[in-house]
């Protein structure tokens, strides 16, 4: 198809190499610096063209949006007519602080909710244990109960919002405990739509807010599966998560395998169990960093649907379309934020945001300005969120689907994403699987190598950073930020107290063993922890129930 201009292409780039080069000599000269490599250290030319894509059959390769292998998106006219949920994690204080913020935030045009918890909920202890002290509040909700649940959610209607909860190791218990406050609305689990993370592998690998050992956590997330396959089948149990992968300093490359490997390990462990492929694989949904580097970040989105599509019906045999969508979740990279020069902030947000758009993202939420600093004010969160309204109503960017494909140096990077892809899913395969290359430190160890040399990269100018090692200001002028202060656990610990006093004791303690039980012969978890959750036995009970039976996991040192 390229073969009438292929003969003024070549004369072209040869023309621009020679360019290139005397641009490079003048721009070296000026101490100016040349950037030849993506954010993730990938080499790029000066130049691409037909050339690049010699041999390439684009027709198959794309095909059409909504249409296999999905690479265009997974919609055939994506946000012209089904735009994008907007998201901000919300969650400070305690469960009535944040009901106030989610109440804000619905106000002003968000459409869905998304709950921060803080550090002790995610560890499994509650606000009143000694390893809470200092932390109550500050990075996120505090919820111990069920009556804390309650409150978050008060005077929201859960069948007419989709949430989604970050919550991991304790996640079945979470999720159970906003079962139970539909069930105290009146509301039928079917109607309720929403996102549990749920996903312990990239804990292991990244994260590290793990409880128990990977095997029985692997357990745990297919009775979810298991349960929401029969009584909630809207919901979405788990989010395979790249977030932290990229976060903790993998590159992009490394974010996609390891991410959608993860992926393969969870519906490995479903057919274990008996589980229908296409049972429960329609509900599968990935969440994926949204960093700087605009082409890069689009390319890894495309791979990713072409990827999943391919790994779902050759490897897994899957009849429904469903199953083979990679539906996915994107957040701005929060470890793109700098304390130096916020402000900056902003944009770099609105340009991670405009990639997981361009990549065809099915919901987003923009970090705030100041998160690096603090959890966001108000006012930042708004800014945050009328980020994504600008995009979404004044860019034109929701004109068309998959605006840049054919874009020959997009559609290289996207090419060579995904072979790298399959090149890290080889290496897997022959290590067992992913439990075992991280019982085995191998992942573990390319993201920190790949850390180190970014991190070289910075402290050497070869990567700047606008305000850390280049264009810095002098006597910057703080910003105000969001304090939690010790009030806040104070409030918690009274309520935990008061909750403890009034409730059935005994209810809590035979719903408890009724739990270790069947955690004990491998049962189904779900009913039990329902149980333990409507008798008001806190979160840090349950965990302490399945500690007991499943012990506690160390990282060995790598």
């Amino acid at each position: 198809m390229y073969s009438s201009v292929a003969g003024c292409y070549d004369a072209f780039q040869d023309a621009m190499t020679r360019t290139a080069t005397n641009e490079e000599s003048v721009a070296r000269a000026r101490g100016r610096r040349v950037p030849t490599s993506t954010v993730s250290g990938v080499p790029v030319n000066a130049l691409y063209g037909p050339a690049d894509l010699e041999g390439v059959d684009l027709d198959s390769t794309l095909g059409s949006p909504g249409q296999p292998p999905y690479t265009r998106g997974i919609h055939a006219e994506m946000y012209r007519t089904r735009g994008w949920t907007m998201r901000q994690f919300s969650g400070f204080g305690t469960a009535k602080d944040t009901n106030a913020r989610f109440r804000y935030l619905l106000d002003h045009g968000q459409t869905g909710l998304s709950v921060a918890f803080h550090l002790p909920t995610l560890m499994g202890v509650d606000s009143d244990h000694p390893m809470s002290e200092g932390e109550v509040g500050k990075c996120g909700v505090a919820i111990d109960s069920l009556q804390d649940m309650e409150t978050l959610f008060k005077g929201i209607p859960l069948d007419r919002i989709s949430t989604s909860m970050t919550t991991n190791a304790p996640a079945p218990i979470l999720w159970a405990m906003y079962l139970a406050v539909a069930e105290k609305q009146g509301v039928d689990w079917r109607r309720l739509s929403g996102t549990i993370q749920n996903d312990l592998l990239k804990e292991y690998i990244a994260q590290k807010t793990y409880i128990f050992p990977p095997r029985p956590s692997m357990s745990m997330i297919v009775d979810t599966f298991e349960f929401a396959a029969r009584r909630v089948p809207r919901w979405n149990t788990i989010s395979i998560s790249g977030y932290h992968i990229r976060e903790a300093g993998a590159t992009a490359l490394q974010e996609l395998a390891f991410t959608l490997y993860d992926g393969i390990e969870y519906v490995q462990w479903a057919r274990r169990r008996g589980l229908e492929v296409d049972a429960f694989a329609p509900r599968l949904s990935f969440f994926f960093n949204a960093h700087n580097d605009l082409f890069e970040e689009v390319a890894k989105y495309r791979a990713a649907r072409k990827v999943w599509h391919r790994v779902m019906r050759e490897r897994f045999g899957a009849a429904d379309p469903r199953s083979m969508r990679l539906r996915f979740h994107a957040q701005t990279a929060g470890c793109s934020l700098t304390a130096q020069q916020p402000h900056n902030n902003i944009v770099r947000t609105a340009i991670q945001a405009l990639a997981a758009v361009l990549g065809g993202t099915q919901s987003l939420h923009t970090n705030s300005l100041d998160e690096t600093l603090a959890l966001p004010t108000e006012h930042a969160a708004r800014v945050a969120l009328q980020t994504q309204q600008i995009l979404a109503e004044e860019t034109g960017v929701t004109r068309m689907a998959d605006p840049l494909g054919g874009s020959y140096y997009l559609e290289r990077l996207t090419l060579d994403m995904e072979e790298g892809c399959w090149d890290y899913f080889r290496r897997l395969d022959d290590m067992g699987g992913m439990v075992a290359a991280i019982e085995q430190g191998f992942p573990q160890r390319e993201i920190q190598d790949a850390a180190y040399t970014y991190q070289k990269a910075i402290e050497t100018n070869e990567k700047v950073i606008v305000g850390v090692n280049d264009f810095q200001i002098r006597d910057e002028t703080p910003i105000d930020i969001l304090t939690i202060d010790d009030s806040a656990a104070e409030r918690q610990k009274a309520a935990l107290l008061a909750l403890r006093e009034r409730r059935d004791a005994g209810r809590v303690e035979t719903a408890r063993a009724t739990l270790a039980d069947a955690a004990r012969s491998g049962a189904n978890i779900m009913e039990p922890v329902l149980d333990c959750v409507r008798a008001y036995a806190t979160l840090g009970e349950i965990c302490d129930t399945l500690r007991d039976v499943h012990g506690v996991y160390e990282e060995p040192a790598f």
